[in-house]
């Protein structure tokens, strides 16, 4: 059991699955670090014009004020906005991107697209494609 277990664990981690995995993982943090980067030094300066604070992440609707012995209560509105700014941005790549990339997989798999190489796979079911359709077609021919 044990030996299956580490045979499987061998086979996850040398074809790539482990290790695409951990990249994403890592370009991920850094991605993360550029939005918060850019949401705190580019877009929330100009939104400061309009409430008085650079850091968002202060303002707060207090409930209850704080006194001896007693904590204050507040909603954090401020730290919701900027995590909504982080959201939007990291929301809006991740569509450019996969945008991006499947329109260059479907020009990728396009056999009659010339301009980029198609994968041996799909230039296979291509060839069995057109081959089926040529067989039915001499078929259809040879039943008339």
């Amino acid at each position: 059991m044990i030996r299956s277990f580490i045979k499987e664990f061998k086979n996850f981690a040398v074809k790539g699955n482990m290790i695409d995995m951990a990249i994403g993982i890592i370009l991920g943090t850094a991605f993360n670090n550029v939005v918060n980067a850019l949401v705190k030094k580019v877009f929330l300066p100009p939104v400061s014009l309009f409430t008085g604070e650079v850091n968002l992440e202060n303002r707060k609707l207090i409930l209850r004020e704080a006194a001896e012995g007693v904590d204050e209560v507040a909603i954090l509105y401020g730290e919701l906005i900027e995590v909504f700014i982080d959201f939007t941005i990291i929301a809006i790549t991740v569509f450019i991107v996969v945008k991006a990339m499947n329109r260059f997989k479907s020009r990728a798999e396009d056999p009659e697209d010339k301009a980029e190489e198609t994968p041996k796979n799909i230039q296979l079911l291509s060839n069995i494609e057109r081959l089926l359709d040529e067989q039915n077609r001499l078929l259809k021919q040879s039943k008339d």
